[in-house]
């Protein structure tokens, strides 16, 4: 959890990176739900850094509302971005304090993180498909109290 986020402030951006810049930072980081139909194509395909594989708007915004339902305070720390064509790609640190069973561990309160690595394919201004790794053996043990979690 050392690797530190990029200066979002001081970077120049393609509309491609500013895309997922505005995906992660204003909407996952608030939930933000209202973005859905400004950043995604209408047949949107997703597979998230925890695993489910959805098609379209309605079937996004439940893993939005799942995800941040379990993590209070839920982060998305961009570390790094990268582009070619029509697709960018990235280094990602999610993170938030558990507050809702995930993957069978009961909430404990503490503050947990994961890495994943984001692909975004563009169809014109709008992601088409985006397809996330994610460390989820990590998560999971982090869960459990299994692995330190220092903040941020």
């Amino acid at each position: 959890m050392h690797d530190p986020a990029l200066d979002l402030p001081t970077a120049t951006w393609s509309p491609q990176k500013e895309a997922v810049r505005v995906f992660y930072k204003e909407m996952w980081d608030y939930a933000n739900t209202s973005l859905v139909q400004q950043l995604f194509h209408p047949e949107f395909t997703f597979r998230g850094s925890l695993g489910p594989q959805l098609i379209g708007h309605q079937q996004f915004i439940g893993y939005v509302e799942l995800v941040t339902r379990a993590f209070d305070k839920y982060t998305s720390d961009i570390l790094e971005l990268g582009q070619e064509g029509n697709k960018v790609f990235g280094k990602l640190r999610f993170h938030g304090y558990h507050r809702r069973e995930l993957f069978g561990v009961p909430p404990s309160g503490n503050h947990v993180w994961w890495y994943g690595t984001p692909i975004f394919t563009f169809d014109g201004t709008y992601i088409r498909d985006l397809w996330v790794l994610g460390d989820i053996h990590g998560l999971i043990a982090r869960l459990r109290g299994e692995e330190s979690t220092p903040g941020p």
